[in-house]
C-alpha cells in the first residue's frame, strides 16, 4: 500500500547522538498512531495512514566518510 507524506511545508530533522538515531518529522509534532520498521532499519510512523516521521536507526554506519 502506497503510502503519502502530506505535509512538507515543516520538516524537523533532529540528530540523537547517544542512540545514534536521526529523526525526520513532518509538519506539526504529534503523536503516531502506528508505525513500521522497514528492513533497512528505519522507523515509519503514520497518523490518519499518512506518513509523519522517520527515525533512522544507526545513523552514523550509513555515513560515507
Amino acid at each position: 500500500m502506497e503510502k503519502i507524506v502530506e505535509n512538507i511545508e515543516k520538516v524537523d530533522i533532529s540528530y540523537d547522538k547517544r542512540r545514534d538515531v536521526l529523526y525526520i518529522s513532518f509538519g506539526p509534532q504529534q503523536p503516531a498512531d502506528d508505525s513500521e520498521l522497514t528492513d533497512t532499519d528505519i522507523i515509519i510512523r503514520y497518523k490518519d495512514n499518512k506518513v509523519i516521521g522517520l527515525s533512522v536507526l544507526s545513523f552514523s554506519k550509513r555515513l560515507k566518510y
